[in-house]
């Protein structure tokens, strides 16, 4: 019957050919999975099918390729009562299970460390990126944010800048000495070269004395992440998830970094925690007597 169902899917559903591949591979499991226990799938009842779900599950699936499988076994069976070779569905409120959002990735001390040690301070280009990539870790910031940055939102004697962030909405962002210090030194002895003189009210400039781009901020992380050995999953973003992840280590209220990154709600800062729970349980796995 699966076969038949195939057969509907194609002809009567008019379904893409690579969409019904994957719904062959799932229905194909069913079968061994039934097969397995020395029935058809047309006899699986409830409790089969969720069993038939965990094993999908233990053999590394991703969420979503489950949620598939499970839509397609839905999608079996009710074609199964519509043709009448079953009164009823056993699948018919069968859900894949609740996902773990995916963590976000991060950077080590040690390896922020070697990024941030990249920029050749001696040159205007060089103190520039190294007051970026400093501000950018000291901050949080994302990078439409930190290219965005003015003159005018820098309070370094105080220790803050003032940030636009998303919906247009204006934060306070506490800076670090280290980041105070780059950004000073990079005002005062890199910016007028670039500006060549120019006028701008952005403090980050391209090499032409422009206003630096998103992209352009991209590609410059990366070839400094290159030069530093660093994963390939290195952006802006991984740079963002560093800062706080660091900060939720050593104690930081959740609802501080909620915040200092423009989150409007606090369930979207708490992906921060799983991280947390990951790490400690690495921790208790590897050092436990007796994990």
């Amino acid at each position: 019957m699966i076969a038949a169902y195939l057969d509907h899917l194609r002809v009567e559903r008019r379904l893409a050919d690579h969409t019904l591949e994957s719904y062959a591979r799932d229905l194909n499991a069913l079968a061994a999975f039934a097969a397995g226990a020395a029935r058809t799938p047309e006899t699986l009842d409830r409790h089969a099918l969720e069993a038939f779900v965990r094993q999908q599950m233990s053999t590394g699936l991703s969420p979503r390729s489950v949620a598939r499988s499970v839509a397609a076994v839905r999608g079996y069976y009710k074609f199964l009562v519509l043709d009448r070779r079953l009164e009823q569905s056993p699948a018919e409120d069968l859900r894949p299970p609740r996902a773990w959002p995916a963590l976000p990735k991060f950077l080590s001390l040690e390896q922020v460390d070697a990024l941030i040690a990249q920029p050749d301070a001696t040159t205007p280009l060089g103190l520039r990126d190294r007051a970026m990539i400093e501000l950018l870790y000291a901050t949080g910031m994302r990078v439409s944010e930190l290219v965005g940055v003015r003159t005018s939102d820098l309070h370094l004697d105080e220790r803050y800048l003032t940030c636009i962030g998303k919906g247009n909405k204006e934060r306070l962002i506490p800076i670090g000495d280290q980041a105070a210090h780059w950004v000073t030194i990079y005002l005062n002895e890199a910016r007028r070269t670039l500006l060549k003189g120019r006028a701008s009210a952005r403090v980050f400039l391209n090499a032409r004395g422009g206003p630096l781009s998103r992209v352009g901020f991209w590609k410059i992380l990366k070839a400094h992440g290159r030069r530093a050995k660093l994963p390939r999953m290195l952006s802006p973003h991984v740079v963002r998830h560093s800062f706080a992840t660091h900060l939720l280590e050593r104690g930081a209220d959740l609802r501080a970094i909620q915040m200092m990154l423009g989150h409007t709600d606090l369930s979207t800062t708490q992906i921060y925690t799983h991280i947390l729970e990951a790490r400690l349980r690495s921790i208790y796995d590897r050092f436990h007597p007796r994990p």
